[in-house]
């Protein structure tokens, strides 16, 4: 599971990190970035993919908007993030732990062979086998093996049909089906997979019409795609930017149609600028800051006391008004608003609402435990934009607890990753995720369950474990959704991690393009624009 942490990092950096390419000229007034003949593709930002365009070896944005695009699984994400029905008919619950896949009739990849049963056991056997940078998302599969060449449990029924075994039953699997890691590759691929991934044929509502590396991509409607993404322009250009600034500025002259993230110097004026075209949304991303219980005066009842107090002496609403000027949204459990049972309202949440009083008053009860020494440190990397909300938060709580509060720079990421990693760190550290998939569990699992890959604080709590193994085993997402719920409540009490606020998607688009939305994930629904 260590590697899904690495996915979440590598996805949320890619954006800021991989622009290495070349702005596109603006173009003269009336005339789009894109050149002539191209006035009616939708014009986007993008950057140039890390690797050929094969899915279970894209995990950054770059290459990962492109691929969602050009291929189709067996379900995608709405807008709002619920699984649609795309390639499968049906996914259905057989026993406990097997789901028996039914495809729809008459789906083709862009070379016109059809998309079969065995173009999805093939290409995930293909990612656990040449381990990809995907292959872990197959672990939940019987015979999940690193390096395998076939998993046991994944059997080919006929052209139309497939089973999935995994070792134990998982509510939320069906959920993962829409990543990209599950997507089909036809027949063609296997001979010769990085000169498919240059030019590659998908099943997808669009096709790759050109990649100019370090330049731009471009990408036309399949008109043999028959899924429910129904394609509403005449294609998509990505054009690879240098920097934010320089694509918000194609932006405001109207020779960029749609761009999904907002440079920081435009925070406070980006929503007067676009007049009724910018965006601001919660997104699947959670902030947080994590306190090891190995730390002295954080252990045992100690330390829950201490964790609640911190946390009811941080001023969400002040430091994301004031800091983030409304780009962030104060959290209210450990998960994301645009996740399907999210719930703002736990038994417990309060102790997320800034409360100095009592924030004082259960210092005192832990005071009178033991008396506190010593410094709070909030660690961070400062080559990711960080200082100001970490100096803020700890001066929150040094003005509350009347406590040497105070952020604590590391020169970069990899830095205090190591110490984390090691359990050398000293003190409280900068803690996040990003979802893989729309799913509560992927949110709390891999970061709070006992022995989790990512449990960076080393949290154990068998109440806590014992919840999770109930939800994980419900019979359906309906029937786990309170019993994630419920885990939460007991975390909310613990506080391994002290939730701070989501990460919004911010965005904004032309006078020239309707019908712009952000999904789920922060990336525009490009199949909905019309321009």
């Amino acid at each position: 599971m260590t590697l899904k942490k690495s996915l979440a990092v590598t996805t949320a950096a890619a954006l800021a990190l991989s622009l290495a390419a070349c702005s596109s000229d603006s173009s003269s007034e009336g005339e789009s970035a894109g050149g002539e003949g191209e006035a009616n593709y939708i014009l986007v930002n993008g950057t140039e993919p890390q690797n050929p365009l094969v899915p279970g070896n894209t995990n950054e944005v770059g290459g990962g908007r492109i691929v969602d695009s050009i291929f189709a699984g067996l379900v995608y994400y709405d807008v709002d993030g619920s699984p649609v029905n795309d390639v499968a008919e049906s996914i259905e619950l057989e026993g406990d732990k097997t789901y028996r896949v039914t495809l729809k009739d008459g789906q083709t990849f862009t070379d016109g062979t059809p998309v079969k049963a065995e173009n999805f056991v093939n290409a995930w056997n293909y990612n656990v086998a040449n381990a990809t940078l995907s292959s872990y998302f197959f672990e939940s599969i019987l015979g999940y093996e690193e390096g395998k060449e076939s998993m046991e449990g994944l059997k080919v029924i006929d052209d139309k049909t497939f089973t999935i075994e995994l070792n134990q039953p998982e509510a939320d699997f069906p959920l993962r089906l829409g990543y990209s890691a599950f997507y089909p590759l036809p027949d063609s691929a296997f001979t010769d997979m990085d000169a498919f991934g240059e030019n590659p044929v998908g099943n997808g509502p669009y096709k790759l019409a050109e990649w100019n590396h370090n330049q731009d991509a471009t990408i036309v409607p399949n008109e043999d795609y028959t899924g429910g993404q129904t394609v509403q322009n005449d294609g998509v250009k990505f054009i690879f930017y240098p920097t934010f600034d320089a694509a918000y500025a194609d932006l405001l002259s109207d020779n960029l149609d749609v761009l999904d993230s907002i440079p920081d110097s435009a925070f406070s004026s980006f929503e007067d600028e676009l007049a009724g075209r910018s965006i601001n949304q919660p997104s699947a991303v959670f902030q947080s800051f994590t306190i090891p219980e190995s730390l002295e005066h954080f252990a045992g009842e100690e330390g829950k006391l201490r964790r609640q107090a911190i946390s009811l002496a941080i001023n969400r609403e002040e430091i994301t008004d004031t800091i983030f000027q409304g780009t962030r949204t104060p959290a209210t459990d450990f998960t994301s608003p645009v996740i399907d049972g999210h719930s703002d309202s736990l038994a417990g949440g309060e102790v997320l609402t800034y409360n100095p009083e009592r924030a004082k008053e259960l210092w005192a009860q832990a005071d009178a435990i033991s008396p506190w020494s010593g410094e709070f440190t909030i660690s961070y990397n400062a080559d990711g934009g960080h200082q100001a909300w970490a100096d803020a938060t700890a001066n929150s709580i040094r003005n509350t607890l009347g406590i040497d509060a105070l952020g604590n720079p590391y020169p970069d990421f990899k830095s205090l990753r190591d110490d984390i990693t090691n359990r050398t760190i000293k003190g409280a550290f900068r803690t996040g995720w990003q979802a893989d998939y729309p799913s509560l569990g992927n949110f709390l699992g891999p970061l709070y369950a006992t022995g989790a890959g990512s449990n960076d604080g080393d949290y154990s709590n068998p109440a806590f474990d014992a919840k999770l193994t109930e939800a994980s085993a419900a019979t359906d997402i309906a029937a786990a959704t309170p019993l994630y719920n419920q885990a939460q409540e007991i975390l909310l009490q613990d506080l391994p991690a002290i939730p701070l606020w989501y990460a919004n998607a911010v965005g904004g688009y032309s006078n020239n393009v309707s019908n712009v939305e952000l999904q789920w994930n922060s990336q525009p629904a490009y199949y909905k624009i019309t321009k």
